[in-house]
This record gives structure tokens, sequence and C-alpha cells, in this order.
């Protein structure tokens, strides 16, 4: 891999490829899932291509959690190949491995230009998360040394950096800011070239920052759960998903895929033979960014982070979800979608219901919404096509300064 534009092959691969090969690893794991319900197990059986993949139900983080309480640690989850056991908040226990590059970060660690000349300081937590070890990992895979920094204790960390040569930085955006302004009071000068971040946002004017001084930063969009789900390449033109998931982008509080362009909640199927989680939803917004990436990988593209896909929003006291809203679109075939806006009126909670609709009755409507999201509220019949496609159900427009 060592000087190579790509980590391996199946970053150029066709299109009918990629699909057929993800086709098999899925029927693969979809078969093994012997402990599922039988309803899950049915529905399963027909699916026959990935585009079949939104009958099965979403996996959300809270019911992963209660499968883990009634049958810990996993939830009945078949695993294998398990070293490591971490924890994240919930608590969600999560397995980890070292028989492989168990999280696929080494396809971004190579795309960011970390290879065997690298000492990397990898400075996410080892306590825990498995943070550290999922980059750790990805280091291993490209054949490049670890400091295994994790945070805190900047001044050890910068005559760390001095007296090794450390040359690549893996951890949050943040603190690698943190670590060079500690290296400037202390008058060292420090030899990273390049930093591959995650766990927050890289704002372009600290980015910018890095640049100045020499320092190549690249973002990577991952999670405790499924490990690497999309990375940054030096063409910075979106994030391209990794090859060992498949993503889907879909409307929030249920797994229907929005059009190609349009914001929605990620949800994400690993492929990983030792833990399969299918239709895994991330609880993040994001987009499918259209065509093929400038770099030359062909995989789908997203555009990063594009905030939280839980709009569960407090009106008049009540608590309004994206689910009930999927609910009141569902109640009424003629409606298209819908959008829930919460304001201020005379000092009190007002709401406002749009439904896009080629027809129907408003009074009907109307009895819906107080039938189903708990509330009564004004209700506005629009044009198809008329709402914002920003990935919004409930948009609560109250200011709270």
């Amino acid at each position: 891999m060592a000087g190579t534009t790509y980590f391996d092959d199946l970053e150029t691969r066709s299109a009918d490829a990629r699909e057929a090969a993800q086709m098999e690893a899925l029927r693969d794991r979809l078969d093994r899932a012997t402990t599922a319900p039988d309803d899950w197990r049915n529905a399963s059986a027909s699916v026959h291509s990935l585009a079949d993949l939104p009958k099965l139900p979403v996996l959300r983080k809270s019911e992963l959690s209660e499968w883990q309480k009634a049958r810990p640690p996993f939830g009945g989850i078949a695993v294998g190949n398990v070293a490591h056991i971490f924890q994240s908040p919930g608590p969600i226990y999560e397995p980890g491995g070292i028989t492989h590059d168990w999280w696929r970060m080494g396809r971004f660690l190579h795309a960011a230009g970390f290879g065997a000349k690298d000492i990397v300081q990898n400075c996410f937590g080892y306590h825990l998360t498995p943070a550290g070890m999922i980059f750790e990992s990805g280091a291993r895979a490209v054949g490049a040394t670890v400091l295994p920094a994790g945070t805190g204790q900047t001044e050890l960390q910068v005559a760390a950096a001095r007296d090794i040569g450390t040359t690549a930085y893996a951890g949050t955006p943040d603190y690698l800011k943190v670590i060079l302004d500690k290296a400037d009071d202390m008058g060292v000068t420090l030899q990273f070239t390049k930093a591959a971040v995650g766990g927050g946002a890289l704002f372009p004017s600290l980015r910018q920052e890095y640049a100045e001084r020499g320092i190549a930063c690249l973002q990577s969009y991952a999670t405790a759960d499924l490990g690497n789900i999309a990375y940054e390449t030096p063409a910075m033109d979106g994030m391209i998903v990794d090859e060992g998931v498949i993503v889907e982008i879909v409307t929030p509080g249920t797994g229907d895929p929005v059009a190609e362009g349009d914001v929605g909640e990620v949800v994400v199927t690993s492929l990983n033979p030792d833990y399969p989680l299918i239709r895994f939803a991330t609880g993040d917004m994001s987009a499918v960014l259209p065509g093929q990436s400038p770099c030359g990988r062909t995989n789908m593209r997203i555009k990063g982070w594009m905030g939280r896909a839980d709009q569960t929003t407090k009106i008049k006291g009540m608590f309004v979800r994206p689910e009930q809203v999927a609910a009141l679109v569902a109640r009424h075939p003629e409606i298209m979608r819908a959008r829930v806006i919460a304001t201020r009126d005379a000092q009190q909670d007002a709401m406002t219901v749009q439904l896009e609709s080629t027809g129907g009755d408003k009074q009907d409507y109307s009895a819906s919404v107080v039938e189903i999201l708990k509330l009564k509220g004004v209700v506005e019949i629009v044009a198809p096509g008329s709402l914002p496609k920003d990935g919004l159900v409930i948009d609560d427009q109250r200011s709270y300064d």
C-alpha cells in the first residue's frame, strides 16, 4: 500500500461489483441472525437486493441498550473474535477485535497519507471507550508506529512528540491546537505534517490554521458501534462511504429513504462479520452528495455531519416526536410530507402543522393532529414539494436567548 493512491482495489470497483459483493455479505449476515424475532427473520428472507433493506426495521441505540440489559453483554447479537469490551454512554457495550482492522480505520488513514514511515501520536481516549483502539488498529493496518498518548498531560505530550519525532496526529480536531500552542509556549518545534481527526467538528478556520503550520488535516465520520462510516480524502469534496458498510439516508423517526440529495438521518448496516449491525440508526443527519469523488474512489459520498436527527421537542408541556409526525403522514395516504413548527405567541407556545397534500379535509387533519400529536394546533395545507428539504420534521423556531 505504501506509495499507492488507494488502500485496495475495493475503492475503485464498479457500482455493480460493489453491490453484488455487499449483497452477498449482507445475505450471510442476515442468515446468521438466528436469535432475531420471527417477524424480523421473515422480513429478512425477502431482502434480495440492497434496495430491499427498508423492509427491515431500523435499530436504535435505545433498543440496543434494552437488548443488552436483557441478554448481556451484546443483546444476543452473534459476535466473534472479541478481544475487548468497551462501554459508551447509555450505557451501551461494544465488542472489539484485534484479528484484523476491526473498525476499518486503515482506509481513512491511508487516504490521509499515513504510512510505515510515520509515528502517530494517538490522542483518542483508551479508557472504556474504543476511540483509541479504533485509530490504533487503523495505524497498524497502514504499518505506522503508535504513541498511545490518550488525552491530557499536554506538556508531556509535547515532550514526547519532540523526543521521538512524531509525524502524525490522531485525535479530536481541537486538541491538536492545544498541543501546538503548548509547544509554542515551551519553545519546542514539532514535526507534525498530517492529522486524522474525528469525534467533533473540524471548522474551516481551524483546518486552515493547521495548513498554515504545514499540517494536512482530514476528518473521518465514525462511531463506537460501527467504526469508520465515511472519510475525507485529499480531494476534500464530501466524505466517501467506507467499503465495509451500507449507508442509507432516511426521514428522521422512520426507515423511509429520502430522495438523493435531501437531508435525513444516517442509517448504517455494518458488514463486519464479527459484529454485524443491520440498519443501525446513528442519530446523525447528512445527505448524499451526487456524483463521484475527483480522487477516483467510486463509492457514494455524503456531505458529512449535518446535525442530530432527534428533533423531539416539548410544546405546551408535551413532547412531540418525529415518530408521531410520521404516523400522522401515514394516517392519510394523500399527505406526502409534514412539518411541525413550534413558535411563541403572546408568551405561550403555539404549534403549526404544515401538510403537503393534494387535497383532503382540514377538519379531518386537525382531528388526527389532536389524536396523534396530543395537541391542538393550526393546520396548513401546502402544495406538494413546497416544504423545505432540510431534514427537519419538527422545526423549533422559539428563541431561547
